[in-house]
């Protein structure tokens, strides 16, 4: 079963959160990939969010651009830890979409990461990390992977 899920606000997203795809195949670590965005399909979002336990995962990372409301409204939804990947998709930079992910309201968690590929890729290896709380052999696979010995 999937442990993460990598979910994207619009299809466009999808070339930059392939680099979180990358990290995870490196490590093993099952996940799933959805095309799910806050504005189009809040309901679809709830329930995503509201059965991702139930389903098996163990962390979700969310990534969108603009007004990149996806993670806090999944984090609104779960207790499961949120990595939010803000993308550079409008005239401002990914500088929006940094905003709205990192601001959230306290309570509401979401781990923001760098805006673009580098987020996604620091978003599947904070994923690895947790994971790795309960995994030795993905623990020491991260150790090797950081240059930190075994």
């Amino acid at each position: 079963m999937a442990k993460v899920a990598i979910i994207f606000g619009s299809e466009s997203d999808r070339e930059t959160m392939k680099t979180a795809c990358e990290v995870l195949d490196l490590f093993s670590i099952e996940y799933t990939v959805e095309v799910l965005s806050a504005h189009r399909n809040p309901g679809k979002v709830m329930e995503f969010a509201r059965s991702a336990e139930t389903n098996g995962y163990k962390v979700i990372i969310a990534g969108a651009g603009m007004a990149a409301h996806l993670a806090g409204a999944v984090a609104a939804n779960t207790t499961l830890p949120v990595i939010g990947v803000p993308i550079d998709t409008s005239s401002l930079g990914g500088l929006d979409a940094l905003l709205s992910t990192v601001q959230m309201p306290s309570g509401v968690p979401v781990a923001t990461m760098a805006i673009g590929k580098a987020g996604a890729k620091n978003a599947a290896i904070l994923a690895a990390e947790i994971l790795a709380l309960c995994d030795e052999n993905l623990r020491k696979r991260l150790k090797e992977f950081r240059g930190l010995g075994a």
